[in-house]
């Protein structure tokens, strides 16, 4: 058996992987320093931020879904080495992520007033939600901009600019947070809103790394991206609409899916909720290995198909799959053995570390099915079939996990009410079942084109 092609792809695979991981980690990392920061202050100043940032993250990774498309278009034109096109669709999805970043400011001014008045929240909660919302809004335009020019370089498999953005914008948010939280250098103390003023700065600090480094690369000149001006085609824009969002729709079932169990559980106690949100953030860390692995499967995947080598996209696909579950294996094995101290960074409460390491058992087995779930997707969104994820992601989690977790984790209709494992097990169904669908049809997308191919 020749392992030269599987050991080539992989060693390509992880070229393009290892920077958007460390990217993605960082930006995880950011969330974590303004929590952290914002607690310094007070608890209900961290609460202001968290329950901020839980209203936040799903309108803002919507509009990051949704660009998604263009990482997609870019790399199947590489591949066809269509350059201007490439310029064209960039400029068209810029002007979509413009528009719903500028959007995103009218809709705070709007709803704000109408829905602050009917919302009881304890103390000075309220106001800190609302000021860290009317502050982080005038941010979201530079960072959709950035998420534009970011998935530009890396359809041109270029992933090394993501990461050197994301360290910016860590060092960019640790100062900014200390500025305005806190009231140093002039600046007010503005408390936990504060961390809204500072992220707002990474936003635009973050976009404006991304263009000068667009501008002056030699790599990315190659598309000529500043050569010519786009003004907005309506039938281009509908295509990549078309095309990103049912990428945007996925991932927000994905995310309330989340967000629904967290509220479900409320009633079993600060205790389960603890461990529950602690498991689901020790598993979104890890997670992040698959799910870098996956965009780099689309980028290759895209190249693949549009130099028209459509067995090389397979073989992206296949080895991209082997791989990630090879390292699911050793992150697996991780958190079996080190799931105490894991959960015990998180906290010193003995009935919390208990639960959540228990939990975190499950978590072991979830890993499997998410790896094999996410790469499909990542595989489909090459081959530009992004429908049957939207598809088969709401089923597999809404329609399937979801009602499986119910039934197991507040009924006794099948055992007795089992809480967080129950919506754990539910979890590790719903998975398992887009993984199975999503490698079928993946598997059917291959089979017609290679029949097309032949015919």
């Amino acid at each position: 058996m020749n392992l030269t092609p599987f050991y080539t792809n992989v060693k390509s695979l992880a070229k393009l992987s290892y920077p958007i991981l460390i990217a993605q980690l960082i930006q995880n990392l950011m969330g974590f320093i303004d929590i952290v920061m914002a607690g310094r202050v007070s608890a209900i100043d961290m609460a202001a931020v968290a329950v901020a940032n839980s209203i936040w993250l799903p309108l803002i990774l919507t509009i990051y879904g949704l660009v998604m498309a263009l990482a997609v278009i870019v790399s199947q034109l590489a591949g066809a080495k269509d350059y201007l096109a490439i310029s064209e669709q960039t400029y068209q999805t810029a002007w979509i992520a413009l528009t719903l970043g500028l959007s995103l400011i009218g809709l705070y001014y709007l709803l704000a007033p109408m829905i602050a008045p009917a919302i009881e929240l304890e103390g000075n909660l309220k106001p800190l939600l609302f000021d860290y919302l009317r502050y982080i809004v005038w941010g979201a335009p530079g960072y959709c901009l950035y998420l534009v020019l970011r998935n530009y370089a890396e359809g041109l498999s270029y992933t090394k600019p993501t990461m050197v953005i994301s360290i910016i914008g860590l060092l960019v948010n640790i100062p900014a947070n200390y500025i305005f939280i806190y009231g140093e250098f002039g600046a007010p103390a503005l408390g936990g809103a504060g961390c809204g003023v500072a992220t707002a700065i990474v936003y635009w600090a973050m976009f404006l790394g991304m263009f000068l480094y667009a501008f002056y690369s030699k790599t990315l000149k190659k598309s000529s991206l500043f050569d010519k001006w786009f003004w907005p085609s309506w039938s281009k824009i509908k295509n990549i609409l078309s095309l990103g969002t049912p990428i945007a729709l996925s991932l927000l079932f994905e995310v309330s899916l989340f967000a629904v169990v967290a509220i479900i559980l409320v009633p079993f106690g600060a205790e389960t909720v603890a461990s529950h949100q602690i498991a689901l953030n020790f598993s979104g860390l890890i997670f992040m290995v698959p799910l870098s692995l996956a965009m780099a499967t689309t980028i290759k995947v895209g190249n693949a198909l549009g130099d028209k080598n459509h067995q090389q996209a397979k073989a992206y696909t296949t080895h991209a799959i082997i791989l990630g579950l090879l390292l699911a294996v050793f992150t697996a094995i991780i958190t079996l053995v080190f799931r105490v101290p894991i959960v015990g960074i998180y906290t010193d409460e003995l009935p919390v570390i208990e639960l959540a390491a228990n939990i975190m058992l499950l978590a072991t087995l979830y890993q499997f099915s998410d790896t094999v779930q996410v790469v499909s997707a990542g595989a489909l969104r090459g081959y530009k079939d992004t429908k049957s994820i939207l598809y088969i992601t709401f089923v597999s989690y809404w329609l399937i996990g979801l009602p499986v977790g119910i039934v197991l984790g507040i009924t006794d209709w099948v055992t007795d009410k089992m809480g967080p494992y129950g919506f754990w097990i539910g979890f590790i169904v719903g998975l398992s079942t887009a993984a199975i669908l999503l490698a079928w049809r993946l598997k059917v997308v291959q089979g017609r084109l290679a029949l097309k191919t032949i015919n």
